[in-house]
């Protein structure tokens, strides 16, 4: 059972790395789903703040593991909209860096809570994601294919984190998500002074 937790982790993985399998590098671009698929994977703070989601979910267990990315996922379309019709988020980028270092916190604190309050928690900071994805998205771009890809890369790095969290479940040594929140927290801190 460990061995294919730990294949459907590296599959999830490499889902996430597409330019791996392009063959002439500089095409990921091409396309309003790649362009809206590539986002997410271009910035260290939505990196940290999606696997810390598919983290947190995983730690939590039964409900959460689907609700809380659901609700970020959905919610952060919702943010993305927003930015697109023009309506003015406040503060994205500081919320964004604030989600990364709660998130972390959230996840060192083992921190616990219904699922209906995790939920609200990540479709919060999920609203400064997508208007940040919103914003950048390029002018030429279809809005739905690129939404679909910023959502697309967004729901397997909730995966990834996921996978991550049922590996440590199994080996059962919760001291490494732990670990892992503080990392995520410190990274967050560091975003926030550059």
């Amino acid at each position: 059972m460990r061995l294919h937790t730990l294949k459907m982790g590296l599959v999830a993985l490499f889902a996430t790395i597409p330019a791996l399998a392009l063959a002439h590098p500089g095409h990921e671009h091409t396309t309003s789903f790649m362009s809206g698929f590539m986002h997410p994977m271009g910035g260290l703070d939505h990196l940290l703040a999606m696997l810390a989601i598919g983290l947190w979910a995983a730690s939590l267990g039964g409900r959460a593991l689907w609700a809380i990315p659901t609700a970020f996922v959905g919610t952060m379309l919702v943010g993305g909209g927003l930015a697109v019709a023009g309506v003015q988020v406040p503060f994205i980028e500081q919320g964004i860096v604030l989600s990364v270092i709660l998130m972390g916190a959230l996840l060192v604190g083992a921190a616990r809570f219904p699922v209906a309050i995790c939920a609200g928690i990540a479709g919060l900071f999920a609203v400064f994601h997508g208007a940040a994805h919103g914003l950048e998205m390029p002018l030429n771009a279809n809005g739905a294919e690129y939404a679909l890809g910023f959502a697309v890369a967004t729901a397997l790095l909730h995966l990834v984190g996921i996978g991550f969290g049922a590996v440590i479940a199994r080996f059962q040594t919760p001291i490494i998500t732990r670990v892992t929140g503080s990392l995520i927290a410190i990274a967050g801190l560091f975003l926030a002074l550059i």
